[in-house]
């Protein structure tokens, strides 16, 4: 059996030892249709069924009101938050019609730099465009966050680029998108140092991580929201068990392998 399959079996598994809770699951997308081989790189057709299990099984809202729902501490039905990270060119080409046939909200963490300049993702992804993005936030379902401007782990940076960086990218979308970003996705999902988590504090209302965990009322910390990654090896048994706040273990063994193979890498 795939490594990959025998985790997320072995996961779902041990799910009982860790038992649902009412909250907000946050699931993390980055392709659609990219036509690359990665793991992140959902074909269009498993993106539509995924959507269209959504659409009838859960409650999807936008991380706006998922934000003003943990704040409040008033426990509630299960919801769902589709999130994207990064700003790739099929975000818009393919995720953003899928959801709008499906009527699906969804924010994506925009990395500036590359949006910007129009210069390829390091792992040879094209990126979108502003006008793109302007056309996406126009239907209403799409909302644009932060994930910095130069997608630099910010546990690297010392305050004044960390401040720079950040200014930047709200900078940018503020005035290519017409509001500011109020939410932000630290890359890789690593934490930032302290100076950066004060520095995401002061500027954003909400910022997130990455583990399959619910995100629970009243005890949430915003500026760590909990995400769960969805992959192509989940499938469709294990993107339902993730859609539905499981996997738990997998999330931490992720975060945990994160953390060592990125060490002392920059972005």
């Amino acid at each position: 059996m795939d490594p990959r399959r025998l985790l997320k079996r072995v996961s779902k598994a041990t799910d009982v030892i860790f038992p649902r809770r009412t909250g907000v699951t946050v699931l993390i997308y980055h392709r659609v249709g990219g036509g690359s081989d990665s793991q992140v790189d959902m074909s269009v057709a498993d993106f539509e069924r995924h959507l269209a299990h959504l659409a009838e099984h859960a409650n999807v809202v936008t991380l706006d009101d998922a934000v003003a729902m943990l704040a409040a501490g008033h426990d509630s039905d299960p919801r769902v938050v589709i999130t994207f990270d990064d700003g790739t060119a099929d975000f818009t080409d393919h995720a953003v019609p899928a959801l709008v046939r499906h009527g699906l909200p969804a924010t994506l963490y925009a990395a500036t730099k590359f949006v910007d300049e129009q210069t390829d993702f390091p792992w040879e992804a094209p990126p979108t465009s502003w006008p793109a993005l302007r056309d996406a936030v126009s239907t209403g379902l799409i909302t644009i966050g932060s994930h910095t401007h130069s997608h630099w782990l910010l546990d690297r940076l010392d305050p004044a680029a960390i401040a720079d960086d950040l200014d930047r990218s709200i900078e940018l979308i503020s005035t290519h998108v017409g509001r500011p970003p109020r939410h932000f996705a630290y890359p890789k999902a690593l934490p930032g140092s302290p100076q950066a988590e004060i520095a995401v504090r002061r500027r954003f209302a909400s910022a997130a991580l990455a583990a399959s965990r619910v995100n629970r009322p009243g005890r949430t910390d915003l500026h760590r929201l909990w995400r769960t990654p969805i992959q192509r090896s989940d499938g469709f048994e294990f993107f339902t068990a993730k859609a539905a706040g499981g996997l738990r273990l997998e999330g931490e063994l992720r975060a945990a392998v994160a953390r060592v193979k990125y060490r002392g890498s920059t972005r």
